[in-house]
């Protein structure tokens, strides 16, 4: 694949996966294709369920100035705040200059970093963690403790992180999603979902009170293990937060584009 190839397979992984996820939340969602954007924007309070993104390949600066207007209007119109997730590698060289300056103008304002990654890893041997046990997700009460990790890892307030997937069937029935359990207690989570071939990584987190212990990657690699397993897939992608990226490779996840968060500047 090209560098936009890369490009191209992460932001389709977004539009696919996001498409099922804010349909989940509320089957009357925001969920367009336009020229050039993405529109997958659940309007919930769980923040990563209200996205935007760019789909163009190779646009230049002016394309890019005006998608970004078009996009940060759309923005305008929600109830409750989301992310435009930016691909910078799917712009040409002029864009990439003046990204910065483009969103300011476009009234968007930087929030935090993004790493697209991809493997052909799959399939992983089952892991194994001497202060962990592992969960699927299957009840009500699973699924809340994985969106209050997802909370207090990301900084939401309960009641957001809950909003986003509270009483969720996808998520306990079609989504492998894990908890890694210390003394009884949730203190990781991960997920994977059958994408277009692939496996995607989704809403990996770990309790603050336990990071740095490894139990995001033994949980991230028993989700991959279980859905690999279970689909026969060999492709896996994600989209990493700065605390995952140096985790992701030591799986087998090759970095290709840089991403950009933007929210509506206030």
């Amino acid at each position: 694949m090209t560098d936009f190839g890369l490009a191209v397979e992460s932001v389709g992984q977004l539009s696919t996966v996001w498409r099922a996820m804010v349909l989940d939340r509320d089957k009357n969602a925001d969920v367009r294709d336009l020229p050039g954007i993405a529109v997958r924007w659940a309007d919930c309070r769980f923040a990563f369920w209200n996205a935007i993104t760019l789909t163009d390949v190779g646009a230049d600066a002016g394309l890019l100035q005006r998608r970004l207007g078009q996009a940060a209007d759309i923005m305008r119109t929600k109830n409750q705040p989301g992310f435009l997730w930016l691909f910078e590698d799917l712009l040409a060289d002029d864009a990439r200059v003046v990204l910065d300056e483009a969103a300011r103008r476009a009234g968007l304002a930087y929030a935090f970093p993004g790493t697209g990654m991809a493997g052909d890893l799959l399939p992983v041997p089952e892991p194994h963690h001497l202060e962990l046990t592992f969960e699927r997700v299957t009840t009500d009460a699973q699924l809340r403790a994985y969106a209050d990790i997802n909370s207090r890892a990301y900084g939401f307030s309960p009641e957001d992180g809950r909003d986003g997937l509270d009483g969720s069937a996808l998520w306990k029935k079609e989504v492998y999603a894990f908890l890694a359990v210390r003394d009884g207690v949730p203190v990781a989570c991960a997920a994977t979902v059958e994408s277009e071939g692939r496996l995607f990584v989704v809403l990996v987190a770990s309790d603050p009170d336990h990071q740095r212990r490894g139990y995001g990657e033994a949980v991230t690699r028993k989700a991959l293990y279980e859905g690999g397993r279970a689909t026969g897939l060999t492709r896996a992608t994600l989209h990493a937060t700065v605390a995952g990226a140096p985790v992701y490779p030591r799986i087998g996840f090759e970095p290709n584009s840089p991403m950009h968060f933007y929210g509506l500047a206030r």
